[in-house]
């Protein structure tokens, strides 16, 4: 089985920045792509940042492209989710979830953290 927590959330001031982590557990070959989600208050889950096994292969939605970073240390099972010029409408729950390769679903989820940006 594979365990994801995620950690690093909190209150930060709009422009602030935070960084994330989800710390991996269990069989890590269930983990090839990583990915982190997000859900604001009154709004669906949305997919915002993957990175594959090697790191090299990084997708960002618009909305955090330029702003966010994803990273992965795989000798820590740690993915990391670097955020700067953080914005108000980046207040959400964030959660980071794994699949086993490219393409397919995301099985295995965290609990989620908080972060919360005053505007």
């Amino acid at each position: 089985q594979v365990q994801l927590e995620e950690s690093g959330g909190g209150l930060v001031q709009a422009g602030g920045s935070l960084r994330l982590s989800c710390v991996v557990s269990g069989r890590t070959f269930s983990t090839y792509v990583m990915g982190w989600f997000r859900q604001a208050p009154g709004k669906e889950r949305e997919f915002i940042a993957r990175i594959n096994w090697s790191g090299g292969l990084t997708y960002y939605v618009d909305s955090v492209r330029g702003r966010f970073t994803i990273s992965r240390d795989n000798g820590k099972n740690t993915v990391y989710l670097q955020m700067n010029s953080l914005k108000s409408e980046d207040t959400a729950v964030y959660y980071c979830a794994s699949a086993r390769a490219l393409g397919t679903e995301y099985a295995y989820w965290g609990q989620g953290t908080q972060v919360t940006v005053s505007s």
